[in-house]
């Protein structure tokens, strides 16, 4: 008999049980707690829960989708500045010199130009992109006969000024060749020649012995 009194008494009371647990609920904040206005409303909240999930998922997948934009931007734009060019004298038995002064060597027969930066017409190759770049230039020259005064010379420029520069002038050697190879820096719109100096003279055929060299090694802008 006690035990069942006390069991009515239990069920008389009038317990409050919210979405925070038994006891009396919090007023909610209209602001930030919209769902909870109206606690018995199950589908409000977890709609709301969902809503965060997918607003989370977008943003995280907005943001590899613009990493992935840039990555695909960036290379495309080093494709683009992408800079080589290979020539060489000419492609027919010729020499090119003496003169009575220094003259640009303009390199007629062309392997390769990436970037159209190396004019023929001229002889100047035009940086399109600053950067390191690796150059090379190699001379040969025949002197015609034993004995004979051998000059093959070449030096590189960049803005009218030397950057490099190497020479075989002999009477031992009938033919001979030089070559040098440099990294150097060089700005965006820099002019690169190479100079034939006055008592110099370069002789060449379809074997390509005189060759002049570059390429973008990596950008700094």
């Amino acid at each position: 008999i006690v035990f069942l009194c006390l069991l009515g008494c239990s069920l008389a009371q009038n317990v409050s049980y919210s979405w925070n647990g038994p006891g009396p609920t919090p007023k909610p904040d209209p602001n930030t707690d919209n769902c909870l206005t109206d606690s018995a409303t199950c589908g409000c909240c977890l709609m709301q829960k969902q809503m965060w999930k997918l607003e989370t998922f977008f943003n995280m997948s907005l943001n590899e989708l613009q990493k992935g934009l840039e990555r695909a931007q960036g290379a495309l734009n080093t494709i683009r500045s992408r800079s080589a060019f290979s020539v060489a004298l000419t492609d027919t038995r010729r020499c090119v010199g003496p003169n009575r002064d220094d003259v640009v060597v303009k390199y007629q027969s062309v392997f390769i130009n990436l970037g159209d930066g190396y004019n023929a017409a001229t002889g100047v190759f035009t940086v399109p992109r600053s950067g390191v770049y690796a150059l090379a230039l190699t001379v040969y020259s025949d002197a015609g006969a034993a004995g004979a005064l051998l000059a093959a010379c070449g030096r590189i420029r960049r803005n009218g000024r030397q950057i490099a520069s190497l020479s075989e002038m002999n009477t031992q050697d009938q033919e001979d060749s030089a070559t040098v190879v440099l990294a150097v820096q060089l700005q965006a719109g820099d002019k690169v020649d190479v100079i034939l100096p006055a008592p110099c003279y370069l002789c060449d055929d379809n074997s390509h012995y005189n060759t002049f060299s570059g390429f973008l090694l990596y950008a700094t802008d």
